[in-house]
């Protein structure tokens, strides 16, 4: 495990030694800062019937940075690595291809999370300021972060299968966009189709990033997600590894 750690702290440090990073962290917080005053600006000139924390999450400005950023960030984990030459000496150390995988998972995963921690202060400083909370109940903030990181783990897994394929950065980005906005626009057929059986429906609505949003901003834990979103993760970087080793036997 101490390798395993000591490939994870090389993963997270490269985020920050990286530019890109500190592009994708501006252009996040700058879109999520005007979707939040945008959605706080509509509120008050009229009554609705959701909060704000609701409307954050499942707003189109939202999703636009949220489907974005996922490219951006996993695009350099391997395609750098074989472009550069820096992944021959990673192949020949005494680690395990399992952990070179997953250590780059999970340090594209924690500079993720570390994205979401800064607007989840907008939330606490518009209690401080309106008097009022921004959702129900504890259970909607984290119903919509536990969604954030599910979502978070399986696009992330997307973009590190395409990054694996490819040794050009862009290609990789653009291999992971496709996949993810395929994916995105599949669940929402659902809302555009109005003929198609309440079967095709329901199966859809396993692919509906939109809808697992709105019912978890709510409050709502439905286990169903849960279970898609990890397992999705697991077949992901299963198949990442394999191209991985692929590639490192034609090396």
């Amino acid at each position: 495990m101490r390798k395993f750690y000591t490939l994870l702290s090389r993963e997270v440090r490269s985020y920050f030694h990286s530019p890109i990073a500190y592009v994708v962290l501006i252009f996040f917080l700058l879109i999520a800062g005007v979707d939040f005053y945008f959605q706080v600006s509509f509120m008050n000139q009229r009554q609705v019937q959701y909060t704000v924390q609701e409307a954050f999450f499942n707003s189109v400005f939202f999703w636009f940075a949220f489907v974005l950023i996922f490219p951006l960030i996993t695009m350099r984990l391997f395609a750098e690595e074989f472009k550069l030459g820096t992944i021959e000496p990673l192949m020949t150390a005494p680690v395990r291809d399992w952990q070179v995988v997953l250590s780059k998972f999970f340090g594209a995963l924690i500079f993720y999370i570390i994205l979401w921690i800064p607007p989840a202060f907008y939330f606490v400083i518009f209690q401080y300021v309106a008097g009022q909370p921004a959702a129900h109940s504890a259970g909607a903030y984290s119903g919509s972060y536990l969604m954030l990181l599910l979502l978070g783990m399986f696009y992330l897994s997307i973009g590190c299968l395409a990054s694996v394929l490819t040794k050009n950065q862009i290609i990789a980005a653009i291999i992971s966009f496709c996949a993810i906005t395929l994916l995105f626009f599949l669940g929402l057929v659902q809302f555009i189709l109005l003929d198609v059986s309440s079967a095709a429906r329901d199966l859809l609505g396993y692919f509906s990033a939109i809808e697992h949003m709105g019912t978890f901003s709510r409050g709502v834990i439905d286990t169903r997600p849960i279970v898609f979103y990890l397992s999705m993760t697991v077949v992901m970087l299963a198949l990442t590894h394999q191209a991985f080793q692929s590639r490192k036997w034609r090396l």
